[in-house]
Order: structure tokens, then C-alpha cells, then sequence
């Protein structure tokens, strides 16, 4: 056990030192995790942070031999029970630890249950191969952790198979199917990162109250520093295979040392100034097929010295509890550290004034959506996706769409994109036309080129079997909107700069881009048609801080170069509130309460706004921890006489109440 001057006062229960990790890839070596050191200690809760591909998931896979094929421990120990797990050659060896001592919970759910096998059987069947136990017990067993996990109607539930679950569910089957074994070590791999932000808060919960329960040690995998500030007791900050900074989650937050901890913090949207551009990591991650020299970070580090190109740093000790991994913290780099970090400072004291709201009294309306309904059938019965929807959007600026998946967002986007149209009733006027009505071809490749969308998966949306050039230029060959080949190739040209890619990329394919990278393909897709109105669809939700801080910025870059209007659509309100002028908020195909960006912010009034606002992450551990979590209920409405109407509350600020409602939200906003 280790001693208090260190932080922790629980056994050490897991010693990784010096672990390298490699891949034999195309002939080629790769080089995933290059010396990482970790401890994990009794009932603690470590997150590991960093950008895609830093080697997060790769360094905790070799905790319980879950590598690739082609991967390997080529250094360094794993101590665990007495044993060095690195020098373990056989899967037998693996069976004794993975699962019944140490258990993963993995990002996609799907991609960790069987599709054509009951949940129940999934779960029951860890329980008998891992203690022999017989099937009606461990049946039993089984429901009694749908219990545990919060699965209502576990009986009935452990029948149904995994496509029959929602996302936030199935999440919830894959951590049942972790604990069945009562594991000491919980590896949680972005257990969140595509679930919305009220069910990632259920999750989070979820496995603060197990771990406490079951007296485990946690460990995260994460690139939300949100989430990071809600649930780690201790954090390391991984870039390209290597932990260059641990502390405890305050001196990480307060404190940060490393220039990269310090630029992941910096490129946060709750912490930049509407109106200017989020700070973002240029550049990308090194070339782990190549040795490293020096710092890794040294060339997308603009403060960078001499010796960070020319020696890897050696680990610092800052106090008993926090080390970084960097030259600044050398002694003969003290006076050139506090230069810095008095430009820092000032730097933060003479941030730029915030943008001037929207101004909507000379503004015109662009597009106008009337009583807006979708419907579809679902196994013989038909339900409403989107009911009576109504809102208008105006030249020039950015009205964002909030909710939960399923809540009818998307759905909104394509019938007005006309992706929707058979099952559409209601109106949506683009400039004075009803574009929901039977539209000639002329029409609709007029419509098609001012109206363009951008689409949550870039890899799902790209071709992958087409280059860069062609799929920009796809819209450019349907419409004919090219004289030459000349013409055309710099029309591709002109795109991509203005997305940031170099031309050179043309002749790539998309999956040896980043996905961020895709993302500012798919942009220019849309943006090469030189369109009036965009629709945008979750297009940062799966993209890294860092990375998402340059799309944002690319968004609001293009909509002031030239004059954009956007429909965005989200689910993450943190992003949403740096991007846009008004904000929609939409529950189960209703549109609840909609205002002015900072004044829906100041004064939420529908319970459901409410609730989603308090399930956002906050990047700070003091406010995260204090703060309380609402939860949103529509029996909480009393609709059976006291119907609900769209009501104007106060100027531009509108929400669905009834009477009774709309008296107590009156006294809400007075006080």
C-alpha cells in the first residue's frame, strides 16, 4: 500500500511500467503505446484522456489481452496478483483475469452483444462459464442485474434481443454483463460518447452507485472532459502512447502543466467567447509508424523550444500527487514559463467582447415551417415522429434543434430537406414556395442546389470507394454546374482550401482521413453547390474536443464569409450555445420551448429544458459535483382539461403550457 504523501490510501492493485504495445500492419511496424506507467489503486476512479488514436484503448485492451491480432506487448510489465501479465502467451492465462477480475465495458454496444441471442442468455451464459453456475440460477442472476442496472420488467426484458433496446438500455446490458462477475476492475471505454447527454448522466450514475456498491476500481476512457470532471478521482493525459501528465482530476482542471492538457482545456466550448473562435490544435497526431524525437507534441505546440524537437522530456514532479512530462517544467525553462503564463493571463483578462445578438426586427424569413407533422409505420401500427411542429428560420442565422434521440430532430431535417415527403402533412415555405407540394424537376434542382445537408457519420455519408475529387465534385457533375474539366477541378480546389484541406488530398480516399478531416469533406460536399441554407445534422458529435473546436470555428467562419443560414442539429448544449442565435428544444416530436440563445439559457422554463441544461457536463470538478441533476417526466403534466398551446411568454420567448403552466413560469421570470 502506498502512503497518503502520495494521495492514494487503498492498496495498489495494478502496476502497468514502461508498456510498449505494437502492430505489424501492411510490412510496416506501429508503435501504439510507447512506455506508458499507470497505477490503479483499490476503489478509485482513473480517467484517461486524450484525442483518437493517442492509444487510450489499445494501453487498457492490454490489461486483458484483448489486442488485435496483429498487436502485441513488445515491453514493459502489467503487474497484477503477483503476476506480470505481459509475459502471458496463451488465452488460458487471459480467461483467468479477463471478465472475473478485470472487465471492459466497450463503446458500441452493439458491437458487444450478439444480435441473434436474448439478452438474458447473453448475460446468464458469463455467469455459468466463468463459475459453473447451473442455468436457472444463473438466469435468476441475470434478472436480478437488469434490476440492478435499472432495466424495468427485467423479467420480461431478459427475453427480448439487443435491436429491441435503445442505445442508453443496451449500454446498460453490456455493464449488467461486466459486474456479473463482480469484477475488481472496471474498464469503461467511451461508455457515453454517443449517448445523449440525459442518459449519458443516467449512465454516469449508474456506475458511481456500482462501483460504490461492489467496491471496484474504475477506469475511463474518455475525450469528454465533462464527464472527466464528474466521475475521476485521478486523471493521465495520453498523446501519442504516452501518459505526458497525471495529477488528481483538481490539479489536472486548476493545474495543468502539460502545453497539450493545457490546449485540450483551451479548446472547450464552455469556455470560449461567442462571436470568436474557439481555440483549436492545429496540426495532427505524429506518425506512430516513425520514431519520435523530442516531445511529441513539439509540432503542434506553437510555444514549443529548441530542446522539444531534439529530447523526449523526462517526468517532472510538480507535488507528491502530479507530474508532467514536458521541458517546461525544467529548471532552466522557469523564466520562459512564466512568460507564458503571464501572457496567459493576460490574454484571458483582454478576451475579445462578446458578439452582438442576431438582429431579427429587419430580418427576413427564410424558411417557414407550419404545423409540420411526420408519420410512420412500425410494424403494422403508424406513429408520429414529428406533431404540429411550427417555426421559422431567418437569413442569416443559426437556429439549433435540441433533444434526446428520437425525439424527431433529424426527422424535421429531411422532411424539409424532402428526403421525407409521401408521409409529410403540413407546410414548409422556402422563399414564398410550399415545398412540401408535388414539385417539378426544375424546381426541385433549383431547391436541391440552395438547400444542402451535412450528415452526423462523415464515413457512413462518404463513399468510400471514391476519391476526395469525386465526391466533392458529385453535385458538380448531377447539375452541370461546370464549363470544363479546368473549371470544375478548380471549383474543387477553391472548396477545400476554404474548408482547410490541401488540394493535394484530392486523390485520397476517405478512410485515410481523421475524422475530422471527413467531417470538412462532407462540408465541402454540401458548401461546392454553392448553397443559401444548410442543414446540419449532429455533424460534430462523434469528433474529438480539439477537433470539433476547428469544425465549429469552420461553421461559423463560412456563415459569416458567406452569409449561411443553418438548421443545427444537436443533442450537446455546450456546443449549441457557441453556435447559435435562437434554440428550439424539442421533446418526443413536440417542439417545448424555444428563445434567443443566451435567454433560454438565463431563464429555461419547460421542466424538459430544465433537464437537459443540468445533464451537460461542465469542465470544472467543483461545479460538476455541486451541481443537481433533474430529470424530466411528462406525467409531470396535468393536459386531460387544461390543454397545452404555443405561447409567445414574452418577446421571442415561446413555450408549450396551459394555463396553470404559464401563471407559474410568469411568477418564475419575474422573480
Amino acid at each position: 500500500m502506498k502512503t497518503a504523501l502520495n494521495g492514494h490510501t487503498t492498496p495498489l492493485i495494478l502496476s502497468a511500467k514502461n508498456v510498449e504495445v505494437k502492430f505489424n500492419l501492411r510490412g510496416k511496424t506501429l508503435t501504439a503505446v510507447r512506455g506508458a506507467s499507470l497505477d490503479l489503486y483499490k476503489g478509485e476512479t482513473l480517467a484517461i484522456v486524450g484525442e483518437s488514436g493517442c492509444g487510450k484503448s489499445v494501453f487498457t485492451k492490454s490489461f486483458i489481452g484483448m489486442l488485435d491480432k496483429n498487436g502485441y506487448i513488445s515491453g514493459g510489465s502489467i503487474t497484477y496478483d503477483g503476476e506480470d501479465m505481459a509475459k502471458y502467451t496463451t488465452e488460458q492465462e487471459w480467461l483467468k483475469v479477463r471478465g472475473k477480475k478485470i472487465a471492459m465495458v466497450f463503446q458500441d454496444p452493439m458491437t458487444s452483444l450478439n444480435p441473434v441471442r436474448t439478452i438474458g442468455e447473453q448475460i446468464t451464459e458469463v455467469i455459468t462459464w466463468h463459475f459453473g453456475t447451473e442455468h436457472e440460477q444463473a438466469k435468476r442472476e441475470a434478472i436480478e442485474l437488469l434490476k440492478r442496472v435499472g432495466i424495468a420488467d427485467a423479467e420480461y426484458r431478459y427475453k427480448q434481443y439487443p435491436n429491441e433496446f435503445s442505445g442508453g438500455m443496451r449500454q446498460r446490458v453490456v455493464i449488467a454483463t461486466a459486474i456479473a462477475c463482480r469484477p475488481e476492475i472496471l474498464i469503461c471505454d467511451e461508455p457515453t460518447t454517443a449517448l445523449d447527454v440525459t442518459v449519458q448522466a443516467q449512465i454516469i450514475r449508474l456506475i458511481k452507485e456500482l462501483q460504490k456498491e461492489l467496491d471496484m476500481t474504475v477506469v475511463y476512457i474518455t475525450h469528454d472532459l465533462g464527464v472527466v470532471a464528474s466521475v475521476a478521482d485521478w486523471v493521465g493525459v495520453m498523446y501519442a502512447g504516452q501518459i505526458i501528465e497525471y495529477g488528481t482530476v483538481h490539479e489536472i482542471f486548476k493545474q495543468p502543466a502539460h502545453p497539450y492538457t493545457k490546449a485540450l482545456l483551451m479548446s472547450l466550448p464552455q469556455l470560449g467567447v461567442k462571436g470568436n473562435d474557439l481555440y483549436s490544435i492545429k496540426g495532427a497526431p505524429p506518425n506512430l509508424f516513425k520514431k519520435i524525437e523530442g516531445d511529441a507534441f513539439a509540432p503542434r505546440n506553437p510555444e514549443a523550444m529548441e530542446i522539444d524537437f531534439e529530447q523526449e522530456p523526462p517526468r517532472f514532479d510538480i507535488t507528491p500527487t502530479h507530474w508532467a512530462k514536458t521541458w517546461l517544467l525544467h529548471p532552466y525553462a522557469e523564466i520562459y514559463r512564466k512568460e507564458l503564463d503571464s501572457a496567459e493571463h493576460k490574454r484571458k483578462i483582454s478576451a475579445t467582447k462578446p458578439e452582438k445578438p442576431f438582429g431579427y426586427k429587419n430580418a427576413e424569413k427564410l424558411l417557414q415551417v407550419k404545423n409540420l407533422s411526420v408519420n410512420f409505420k412500425l410494424g403494422g401500427k403508424e406513429f408520429k415522429a414529428v406533431d404540429s411542429v411550427s417555426f421559422d428560420i431567418y437569413k442569416g442565422e443559426t437556429l439549433s434543434l435540441v433533444g434526446e434521440s428520437g425525439s424527431g430532430k433529424t426527422t424535421i431535417g429531411r422532411a424539409i430537406m424532402r428526403i421525407y415527403n409521401s408521409n409529410v402533412s403540413g407546410s414548409i415555405t422556402y422563399k414564398d414556395e410550399n415545398i412540401v407540394e408535388k414539385m417539378s424537376k426544375n424546381e426541385t434542382k433549383k431547391l436541391h442546389m440552395e438547400m444542402q445537408m451535412i450528415f452526423q457519420d462523415p464515413m457512413a455519408s462518404l463513399n468510400e470507394r471514391a476519391k476526395v475529387d469525386y465526391i466533392i465534385s458529385e453535385g458538380l457533375y448531377n447539375y452541370h454546374l461546370f464549363d470544363s474539366e479546368a473549371d470544375r477541378m478548380h471549383k474543387v480546389e477553391e472548396i477545400m482550401q476554404e474548408v482547410g484541406l490541401p488540394k493535394e488530398f484530392s486523390s485520397r480516399f476517405p478512410h485515410e482521413f481523421s475524422g475530422g478531416q471527413r467531417q470538412r469533406i462532407g462540408i465541402a460536399r454540401s458548401l461546392v453547390m454553392n448553397p443559401e441554407f444548410v442543414v446540419a445534422d449532429e455533424p460534430i458529435s462523434a469528433l474529438d474536443v480539439s477537433i470539433r473546436a476547428q469544425v465549429i470555428n469552420l461553421l461559423n467562419k463560412l456563415k459569416r464569409e458567406r452569409g449561411l443560414t443553418y438548421l443545427f442539429i444537436a443533442h450537446d448544449l455546450s456546443v449549441v450555445r457557441f453556435i447559435s442565435d435562437r434554440i428550439a428544444v424539442i421533446n418526443k416530436g413536440r417542439i417545448v420551448e424555444l428563445a434567443e440563445c443566451e435567454e433560454l439559457f438565463a431563464n429555461p422554463l419547460h421542466p424538459y429544458t430544465k433537464a437537459l441544461l443540468s445533464a451537460v457536463p461542465y469542465p470544472d470538478p467543483d461545479v460538476e459535483r455541486s451541481k443537481k441533476l433533474l430529470t424530466y417526466d411528462r406525467a409531470m403534466h396535468n393536459y386531460t382539461k387544461d390543454k397545452p398551446l404555443w405561447t409567445e411568454i414574452k418577446e421571442g420567448h415561446f413555450v408549450l403550457a396551459n394555463q396553470a403552466e404559464i401563471s407559474i413560469y410568469r411568477t418564475e421570470m419575474e422573480k
